[in-house]
Order: structure tokens, then sequence, then C-alpha cells
């Protein structure tokens, strides 16, 4: 069990283990904010700090009415699964020749594989793209862990295993880019190349990340602390992610949406809040005593919407990358690359597949 326990100056997650006392294990620091436990209690407050934070009051404030979306919405030509792999029972959507050279797709946060419905429904010859929706998002079951990312990595490479697939093309945006790194470090041998979406690199130091956090801090720590009720309830999602993600209305309010409604369900909901809090109550700390230090070996090209608000392109920059083999191209669009340019992402997977043809 999780509590969040709120004082002036802090926001507190307590988190709870089997037969333990439930203890203070981190802080994020919301100055001005005075809130309560519960989610009818921080709209009011949030409402006394409005000059504080008008975003986040006009959101909540906002509660939502749709329901979880309960089937995937429409590809057409594509091929779904549920496969078993490391006790996930994943949702695969793939297109494309069962023979073809296969190219594994993962999706971030708030998304699910329907971000790459252009690349499902019109396949580049000879290419077979699976796109599976990552623990708990999506039409996937539940994680059976608290959303490490190292675990998710795990999870991913089990998946290809149970999909008897030697060795891939990978693409990872947001989140499952982040994934999409640690599997490229740790199995080198399964992956010819690596297109990476709109993601930091995993080789950051403290001093490179701390000028930016301002910018996780601006949405990452409720969604840490009551992730739940805010994405299952309010408009959040579409009110406030996708404005700020995408650029010139480029996601419209009808494919945010499609996005969103799924995160009404429990499940995803609950996955969405367990990927920023691990990452708050755990990585970032332990990055920071234990930083990366594995070169990667597999070609790896990143390209990266510059006005991103949430990451940086600092944070993907080419000359800290400890790769053998790493460029990073910048595009004039926002975080959410591939609905904004999915010809473009389209192009430089083609350009990967026939620079990696042995």
């Amino acid at each position: 069990m999780a509590r969040i326990g709120w004082s002036w100056m802090n926001m507190v997650v307590h988190e709870d283990g089997p037969g333990e006392q439930a203890g203070p294990t981190a802080a994020m620091r919301i100055p001005g904010l005075r809130v309560s436990r519960d989610l009818p209690a921080v709209t009011n407050v949030i409402a006394e700090n409005s000059r504080r934070c008008p975003c986040l009051f006009s959101i909540v404030r906002c509660m939502a009415s749709t329901s979880a979306r309960t089937e995937p919405p429409p590809i057409a030509g594509v091929r779904r699964s549920f496969v078993e792999a490391r006790d996930v029972r994943f949702h695969v959507t793939e297109s494309g020749p069962p023979d073809g050279r296969p190219v594994v797709a993962l999706h971030g946060w708030p998304q699910h594989h329907w971000l790459y419905r252009d690349l499902l429904a019109d396949p580049p010859t000879g290419l077979r793209i699976i796109a599976p929706d990552l623990p708990g998002y999506g039409w996937s079951g539940p994680a059976p862990h608290r959303w490490a990312k190292d675990d998710v990595a795990s999870d991913i490479l089990a998946l290809l295993d149970a999909l008897g697939l030697d060795r891939v093309l990978l693409v990872g945006h947001d989140w499952g880019g982040y994934v999409g790194h640690l599997m490229v470090l740790r199995a080198p041998e399964r992956f010819d190349g690596y297109l990476a979406l709109n993601i930091t690199h995993p080789w950051l130091s403290p001093r490179a990340l701390a000028p930016h956090l301002w910018r996780f801090l601006s949405y990452q720590p409720p969604i840490a602390a009551f992730g739940v009720p805010l994405q299952r309830h309010t408009r959040f999602i579409e009110r406030l992610i996708f404005p700020l993600g995408s650029t010139r209305n480029a996601i419209d309010s009808a494919t945010a949406r499609v996005y969103a409604d799924r995160f009404r369900d429990p499940v995803c909901a609950r996955a969405g809040r367990d990927t920023y809090r691990t990452f708050w109550l755990r990585e970032i700390s332990a990055r920071a005593r234990h930083p990366e230090i594995r070169r990667a070996t597999v070609p790896i090209r990143a390209l990266f919407g510059i006005r991103d608000f949430a990451i940086h392109q600092s944070l993907a920059a080419a000359e800290t990358a400890n790769a053998d083999d790493y460029t990073l191209e910048k595009v004039d669009c926002g975080h959410f690359i591939i609905d904004e340019r999915p010809d473009l992402v389209r192009a430089r997977l083609v350009a990967l597949a026939d620079e990696t043809h042995s």
C-alpha cells in the first residue's frame, strides 16, 4: 500500500511493505501548496493556490465523465494476440509479413500501441512491425512489479523470447525509449539497431540533469502521488499533457481522448502512477549513486523534437553518450514526435533498416 501525506511545504509519499509500518520514503516539494489526503480536498486547496498553479487547478477542476475504452482502437490489417511472458499478459499488435524483418516498437506514457498506427496500417516493405502494450498499459495485463525500468526491460526481453525473436530492430519513445536504451545495453546481441525518439539517454550525470528537473517537477509529482484518481477522474492528460507536449495543436482532442480514455481503467492508471512513483522514490537516487557505465555497441539513431516541454534536447546529446555509434537529429516539433511527424519517423526507420541490413 502507499499513502500520501501532506504538510505546508512537502508532499510525502509513504510506501508500506508487508508487515511493516509506513514511513516516509521521499519528499517532493510544491511551494505554497496546502493539501490534505483526499482528492476533493486537493481540489479545494489548489483553488486557493490557483495563482501559483493555474494549469493544475483547471485540470483537476474539470472532472472526467468518460469511462475506460474497453476495446483497442481499430487499425486496418493488423493482427492482434495475447502473449504470456514473465508473468505479464502482453497485448501485441503487429502487421507486415510474418516472416519479415522484425521491428519492435515501444510506446511511453500516456499512450499505448496505437501510437504506431501509421506504421502498423502501412508497414514498410519487408518489415514486420510489432507493437506491444507495455505492462499495465493499453490492453496488456498488470505489471507484477512497481514499474522499475529495469524490470520492464526484462519483461520485453522475455516477450522477444516468447515471440521467437532472436534479433530485431528496436524503436522506442518516451519511457519506452528509456527501456529501449536499457535493453540494448543489457543484450546488444538481440538488436541490429535502435531508433530512440524524444527520450534522454542513460548516461546523464546529476550535474547535467539538475538544470532541467523543473521540467519534471511541473507535472510528474502529482502523477507519482495521486496518479490513479488524477488519470481516472480528471482531464489532466487531455488538458495538460498533450497541449504541453505537442506543437501547433498537432494532437487534436479526439486523438488525445483515444489515449487518455484508456487510463480511466484502474490497471492502466496504477501503471502510470507507478512509472513515476518508482522514478522519484528509487530511480533518481539510484542513478545518482550508480551512474550508467556500460557502453552501447548497437547503432543508435536518436530523433528529437526540440520543442519538447518535458525533456530538453541536451539530455539526448551525442557528446555525452557513451556509445560506439550514436547520432542525434533535431526536428522542429514537440515531445509526441510520432503523432506529429509519422512520415519522418517512418523514413528514419527505413534508413536504419537499410543501414543495418546484413
